[in-house]
């Protein structure tokens, strides 16, 4: 296994840094197959780490076959665990590693997005509590009328008088309760 490295200087993040440019596959001193890395990149005093490097689409092909006419296609390549630096290693020991997980894998997008959504739902009811309006008008109620309290058989007669009417006895309350409402 070959791996060809190139180190550039960008002025703008003003530090040299190191990207794998090609592997190659060896066997017997000649070239078995050819693939382009993307995405393999380092400042130069770091090292470069990723859990898989592969040419499968399953572990998102970092490594892509140089040609389509090249033998590289009948070979699939995956380095796990995979980490490598090209200069100023120190005492034999990788220095700091960059690693190639993103910011934004699936699960971190989703909770940013339930974030906001209950956000979004704390500020609508903060929203909803301060233009929520006192209750400083004075307010008259009346007694359900689906509840009567029990009365003694010696006070139904003071309680209720027959209504005029033709046909069926009827009956009303004299005394409705009122309350008021102060706050």
């Amino acid at each position: 296994i070959r791996f060809l490295l190139t180190t550039s200087y960008y002025q703008l993040s003003v530090q040299n840094q190191f990207s794998l440019h090609r592997l190659q596959l060896l066997y017997n001193h000649s070239i078995q197959a050819t693939f382009n890395a993307t995405r393999i990149y380092a400042p130069a005093s770091y090292s470069y780490h990723c859990e898989h490097v592969s040419s499968l689409q399953r572990y998102d092909a970092l490594l892509i076959p140089s040609s389509a006419n090249d033998p590289s296609k009948l070979w699939e390549v995956t380095f796990i665990d995979f980490q490598i630096q090209g200069f100023d290693i120190q005492e034999g020991h990788f220095g700091y590693a960059k690693d190639c997980a993103s910011f934004f894998s699936p699960a971190i997008l989703m909770g940013l997005v339930m974030s906001l959504i209950l956000l979004l739902v704390l500020a609508y009811a903060l929203h909803m509590l301060i233009h929520l309006k006192s209750l400083d008008r004075h307010y008259e109620c009346k007694a359900s009328p689906a509840y009567f309290p029990q009365m003694k058989d010696n006070d139904m007669g003071d309680e209720k008088e027959p209504l005029r009417s033709s046909g069926n006895e009827s009956y009303e309350l004299r005394n409705q309760k009122l309350c008021k409402i102060y706050i």
